[in-house]
């Protein structure tokens, strides 16, 4: 590699098949430089199955490189830096190019290391986002919500419009036909799994041996960890699971931790699947008369709105989102997230498959999870650091908004329009984990009264002024009417005494 007179450092968040800095034109004299040290991987010690993943992807992504003419300096050490200036001293690079990082933090230091290298850098615009190329404009002293950047994305992309321009099946959002709750009689197909090869294996083996204090195990690692499996996973998700998807999107089930998600966020995340090649197929699919409109609109409009909008939204928020706490929580993170060990069922099992895999869907980490946490006064940031540790597609651009914007409220309601609430008989009418609870779904107060109940009453009980002026509130806030003021002082202390044995 003497000959060399530039490199190209990709990280492991960044595996796309049409990197822009992988042009041909540049092959012959680019070296790529790949880095794998701890202090890289993330922010904060990820989730053994993210470590496995993103490692396994990083490793195949380079010998694909290799295959493909291009020369690659995959390197490992306890140090980004040392590695980096050892890179840059044995090939002679005088020249280092990046991409722009996905992450706010990453790109302080990207722009930290034009102080500390003794090579210029050039850093490219970050081309995996498509609100990078076009972001809808934000109008001075109004909020732009998600639903009108949602239509200015797919305006501008050309998605699923008819030849005038207007959206398909005469709506932009076709939610309504999207909250049908669990039903045991379907049983959907599993996403396609794929047997760690010796490269996996290898990289299970060092993560299990160096990642002592990361959440989980490598055990039953089988997700995609190159391009062409990815494109299976893609596949496999359009065949089997688009249909169906719309329908079911927000049901929950104790046995069936996927139901009909895709699972392609992981893959999505660190760069070998696009955004806009995901969307052409599932509106491919739509066209071809493989999937109804219901179910391709709510998958697209995860992906080309709602992924594209938090990302948008979190760089127009840093720094200083994660202490955002509009309703002041201060109840410490509860030990049973770190075991699972609580008798409300539907944590239980949220959080367990959590902490075994790495993943429960969005439906499940909005409306169980951030539900419990906000209604029980949890500390945001608090949440947020185990939401980072404990998923494989955990990014701090996509975890923060969702979690203390969207999940939390507490940004005051940027991100979402109101703070995401349900007593019990939400959980008990999208799932079967009130089935196997102890605690009564139906019951306000007392020994068998579902904490989510008396939680959620409280949280309107005490913020009941502020919920007031929100008009999306205003069914929940008029629910009090109910409560004469002895029920209120009732959940009122039941509350409290719950929240002092957490």
């Amino acid at each position: 590699m003497k000959d060399a007179l530039e490199s190209a450092w990709i990280p492991g968040d960044q595996l796309m098949p049409d990197h822009p800095l992988l042009d041909s034109a540049h092959q012959s004299r680019r070296v790529v430089v790949m880095i794998d040290s701890p202090d890289q991987l993330d922010e904060r010690p990820p989730h053994k199955q993210k470590a496995t993943l993103m490692l396994s992807a990083m490793r195949h992504y380079a010998d694909a490189l290799r295959r493909a003419g291009w020369r690659v300096d995959y390197r490992e050490g306890a140090s980004f830096g040392a590695e980096l200036r050892a890179h840059l001293r044995e090939t002679g690079s005088r020249k280092l190019y990046m991409m722009e990082a996905a992450e706010w933090q990453a790109r302080q230091r990207q722009h930290q290391l034009k102080d500390d290298l003794d090579a210029e850098i050039e850093i490219i615009p970050n081309g995996h986002f498509l609100c990078e190329r076009f972001a809808p404009e934000e109008k001075s002293g109004r909020k732009l919500v998600l639903e009108f950047f949602y239509r200015a994305m797919r305006r501008h992309f050309g998605v699923l419009l008819d030849a005038t321009g207007d959206p398909i099946g005469g709506e932009w959002n076709f939610d309504r036909e999207n909250r049908k709750p669990y039903d045991s009689k379907i049983r959907p197909m599993p996403p396609i799994q794929f047997a760690p090869d010796a490269i996996t294996a290898e990289v299970m083996a060092k993560v299990e041996r160096e990642a002592k204090s990361s959440m989980g195990s490598t055990r039953g690692f089988a997700m995609a960890v190159t391009r062409e499996q990815a494109l299976q996973t893609l596949d496999d998700f359009i065949v089997h699971r688009l249909p169906q998807f719309g329908a079911f999107e927000d049901a929950m089930a104790a046995r069936e931790p996927i139901l009909f998600h895709s699972v392609l966020s992981p893959l999505m995340n660190i760069g070998l699947l696009g955004p806009l090649e995901v969307v052409r197929r599932a509106e491919a699919a739509y066209h071809a008369g493989a999937a109804p409109i219901n179910s391709v609109e709510g998958f697209i409009r995860q992906i080309i709105g709602w992924r594209e909008y938090v990302y948008w939204r979190y760089h127009r928020m840093m720094p200083g989102f994660h202490e955002r706490n509009h309703w002041q929580a201060e109840q410490p993170l509860p030990d049973f997230f770190w075991s699972a060990q609580t008798e409300m069922n539907c944590l239980h099992q949220v959080i367990g498959r959590v902490l075994e895999t790495g993943y429960s869907h969005h439906i499940e980490r909005l409306m169980v999870l951030c539900n419990f946490a906000l209604i029980a006064g949890i500390k945001p940031k608090d949440v947020n650091d185990w939401f980072l540790d404990g998923y494989v597609d955990a990014y701090d651009w996509v975890v923060t908004p969702n979690v203390i914007g969207l999940g939390l409220c507490a940004d005051g309601g940027v991100v979402g329009t109101k703070p995401y609430i349900a007593s019990a008989a939400y959980i008990n009418r999208m799932s079967d984990y009130c089935k196997g609870c102890r605690f009564d779904p139906k019951a306000r107060t007392g020994d068998d009264a579902c904490p989510f109940n008396f939680l959620y009453w409280n949280f309107l009980l005490r913020f009941e002024r502020q919920l007031r002026a929100n008009p999306r509130m205003g069914p929940n806030v008029l629910g009090l009417k109910h409560l004469n003021e002895a029920e209120r002082q009732t959940v009122q202390r039941q509350a409290a005494a719950f929240l002092k044995k957490l």
